[in-house]
């Protein structure tokens, strides 16, 4: 009992031990050292590390919203879009208010198959509500067995899984029923 009893600190010396390092760690933390401003020393460990890589320039806002426009609809025009500009696959539009859509969403939401099949096929990122779009009822029940907080999950524009599912059509049916087994509406 003495040996537990040692290593067991009376209140004041614990509040003396955490005194003295709040007062170590306040003089560490300079200005300099909380704006990043402290020179590295130069070590292999830091010559290692490669430089950011040089992404080019932002895509204008306009072409943006274009193409998660068009991604609603228009096939033809996604493919020349991505054709000209490649990197408008991954691309999210702010409408505003938090409310950010890609091209596959855009597709996802209205339930145009063609081309949320067609941006995959290019790389784009699918989520649980395209799959939901595309009839995927594995993935589907995957994702909300593993996550069940995810079935009020909101997609762009705050649409709904069940959304999604009516959207798919017949190929979401399945997926429709288990959705609306869970209650979801």
């Amino acid at each position: 009992m003495k040996e537990v009893s040692a290593w067991i600190l009376s209140a004041t010396d614990r509040r003396a031990f955490l005194g003295t390092a709040a007062a170590g760690m306040a003089a560490l933390l300079t200005p300099q050292v909380l704006l990043g401003q402290m020179s590295q020393p130069d070590s292999s460990a830091n010559k290692s590390k490669k430089p950011a890589k040089d992404k080019g320039p932002q895509i204008e806002g306009a072409l943006v919203k274009e193409f998660v426009r068009v991604s609603h609809s228009d096939l033809n025009a996604v493919q020349e879009m991505l054709t000209e500009t490649p990197q408008l696959l991954h691309v999210s539009w702010d409408w505003g208010g938090g409310d950010f859509e890609a091209g596959i969403e855009a597709a996802s939401h209205v339930g145009d198959r063609d081309i949320a099949l067609y941006l995959m096929s290019q790389g784009a990122r699918a989520n649980l509500f395209t799959a939901t779009m595309l009839g995927q009822t594995e993935i589907v029940k995957g994702f909300l067995t593993s996550y069940p907080y995810l079935i009020h999950s909101r997609g762009a524009h705050g649409l709904s899984l069940i959304h999604h599912a009516k959207k798919g059509g017949e190929q979401a049916q399945e997926v429709l029923a288990y959705l609306e087994s869970l209650g979801i509406q």
